[in-house]
């Protein structure tokens, strides 16, 4: 993993549709989503069995599974960080933030709630999308390996919120 700051771009599209209900945001992918270019691409990242178990289904391997099901479920997937400056995937390393334009989503579907998917998303949304959405954004613990202090049980329970908005 490099030890110094290395400046990175999104790579790949948000998944939505006009029917998508749910927005979900992250920060920005890790190395590893960067490479096979779609979301929370480390095995030991629990985002896809948290979502899987507060939805009682079992999300594909595949990614075009993952986005289909995403689709048939109303939920969007993004992450608030267009491009910066990272230390590997380390989000505490994060500087020098472009933020997306949410209005991307905002503006052609339906959106009833906004989530984010640990911390440093809810800040970057605080500073840089609120403001322009006027919309508040439920934080949620995050799903990376890194939040070693909440375990899996512990995520569902506080992730289930997602499903009440569905």
């Amino acid at each position: 993993m490099p030890k110094t700051l290395t400046h990175v771009t999104h790579g790949f599209s948000p998944v939505y549709d006009s029917r998508s209900r749910v927005l979900i945001l992250g920060s920005m992918p890790s190395v590893k989503s960067r490479e096979i270019r779609f979301y929370y691409g480390h095995p030991q990242n629990r985002f896809w069995r948290v979502l899987g178990a507060v939805l009682g289904t079992e999300f594909p391997a595949d990614s075009e599974g993952k986005r289909a099901l995403l689709l048939e479920k109303h939920i969007a997937l993004w992450d608030v960080i267009a491009e910066c400056d990272i230390i590997g995937s380390s989000d505490s390393s994060v500087r020098n933030v472009i933020p997306n334009d949410l209005s991307v989503i905002l503006d052609s579907a339906p959106i009833e709630a906004i989530f984010t998917n640990g911390g440093t998303a809810s800040r970057i949304y605080e500073k840089y999308q609120f403001p322009a959405t006027g919309r508040e954004a439920i934080p949620l613990p995050s799903t990376s390996p890194a939040n070693a202090a909440w375990s899996e049980a512990r995520l569902i329970e506080a992730w289930r919120v997602t499903a009440d908005k569905l």
